[in-house]
């Protein structure tokens, strides 16, 4: 592998934190992802199931973790099932895991070929009542895909229907979304290697230049630097393609006197980071754009001072809106009647702003974490404002990930990435 991995006794944590959790006499079960086809003999990377990852640390398809805390064997309290290496798969793929690695990185000691699955499933099922299955329950999960775990818990549902299924998504979404020391040094190393990519791509910005060669750019320094790529489908959208939220197809070229928005960051060892940052074609900004630019930076300041243990996302997210407000009345898109007349729940300022501004980050770009709960300490977020303007070809967002502390402002994991206009402006034109 590229990247240094969590210790397993982070892992260990893990399992354990999830297996207190859990219902007397009550066994988990947790798959890893398929490996997708394409066409043809074709197939996408492997991505592994951030699940399966987070509990064990195993980076490897056909994988498949069992906790039973009350099983009356103690070796079957915590097994994992993976793939073996034979003669085919070791001149084809190169060999998989063996059982001592698999024991060194999980922590488990009891490790078994994937092909006994099925005997151990069922013998241990006969002892216990109840049947964790691990369904997606992400409030942005939108998909027509069947997963690897949606096919095995279909099988499995029909051929042990008395026991009584429970849910393991809640469990992980409230575990998950509280980040450990080693996650967040993790989540560091990817945004440290995101910093080096932008340095890069500072240096490299000019009239003339495509979004694609950008995003060259950037991939190329996260490859050097040890990350797998891209954490998401990265954003690189000049002049008014800016103002389209979602804009991936990066093809066409960048202006002198526009700006190109950047939406793109780094994985490393699984773990995500997130960054945005809007630049000058020139080298410099006009009038128009630093205004606008550093509006959208006062409200990313404000913003993230916000993000304190015990804040509600709901109203973390309306307090911004009146910070946003306030800075759109300046730039004089807004005026002040009009939004004191403006309906509560269809706020003026969505016009221009209609995205949120913060998500948990972690495992995933857009990480587990119950919305509806308060916010703790140790949880990571993005801070993300924009201010969007078609008719001006204006398009203006900055994001940095920041970790929730205790009795003080966030750390921003982000802060050593050049953002203020002067230090940009200098880099650029060096």
């Amino acid at each position: 592998m590229r990247y240094n991995p969590l210790s397993s006794g982070f892992y260990k944590n893990s399992r354990n934190s999830f297996m207190n959790k859990m219902k007397k006499n009550s066994l988990a079960v947790f798959n890893s992802n398929d490996i997708y086809p394409i066409s043809a003999d074709s197939m996408m990377p492997f991505k592994q199931h951030s699940d399966i990852f987070y509990l064990t640390g195993i980076d490897q398809e056909e994988t498949i973790l069992l906790l039973f805390p009350d099983a009356p064997d103690k070796k079957n309290r915590e097994i994992i099932f993976v793939k073996e290496t034979n003669e085919h798969i070791a001149v084809w793929e190169g060999p998989k895991l063996s059982v001592n690695d698999t024991k060194k990185l999980s922590g488990i000691s009891n490790v078994l070929w994937i092909k006994n699955f099925d005997k151990i499933f069922s013998l241990l099922c006969a002892q216990c009542e109840n049947i964790y299955w691990n369904t997606n329950e992400h409030y942005r999960a939108d998909y027509e895909t069947e997963t690897r775990e949606e096919r095995f818990i279909k099988k499995y549902n029909i051929k042990f229907p008395a026991h009584k299924p429970n849910k393991s998504n809640p469990i992980l979404q409230e575990l998950r979304s509280v980040k450990s020391k080693e996650e967040i040094d993790q989540i560091k190393n990817a945004c440290d290697i995101t910093e080096k990519g932008f340095k890069r791509v500072l240096k490299f910005l000019k009239p003339n230049v495509w979004e694609y060669e950008i995003q060259a750019e950037f991939i190329h320094e996260f490859l050097i630097n040890k990350s797998n790529g891209f954490a998401y489908e990265p954003i690189i959208a000049t002049g008014t393609n800016a103002n389209i939220l979602h804009y991936t197809k990066n093809s066409c070229k960048c202006l002198s006197d526009e700006l190109v928005l950047m939406d793109v960051a780094a994985e490393y060892g699984n773990y995500s980071s997130d960054m945005t940052r809007t630049l000058p074609v020139s080298g410099r900004f006009n009038k128009r754009q630093k205004l606008i630019y550093n509006a959208v930076l006062n409200v990313k300041n404000e913003a993230t001072k916000l993000l304190k243990p015990g804040i509600n996302l709901t109203d973390f997210h309306e307090n911004v809106g009146e910070i946003m407000t306030a800075e759109l009345i300046k730039l004089g898109l807004l005026n002040i009647a009009d939004v004191k007349n403006q309906k509560r729940d269809k706020p003026l300022y969505k016009k221009y702003f209609m995205h949120g501004t913060s998500h948990h980050l972690g495992l995933d770009t857009h990480d587990y974490g119950l919305i509806d709960k308060k916010i703790k300490a140790n949880m990571v977020f993005t801070v993300e404002p924009g201010i969007y303007i078609p008719k001006e070809g204006i398009g203006i967002r900055l994001e940095d990930v920041v970790v929730v502390k205790e009795n003080r402002d966030p750390l921003n994991l982000m802060k050593s990435i050049p953002i203020e206009i002067e230090e940009i402006e200098d880099l650029m034109n060096n």
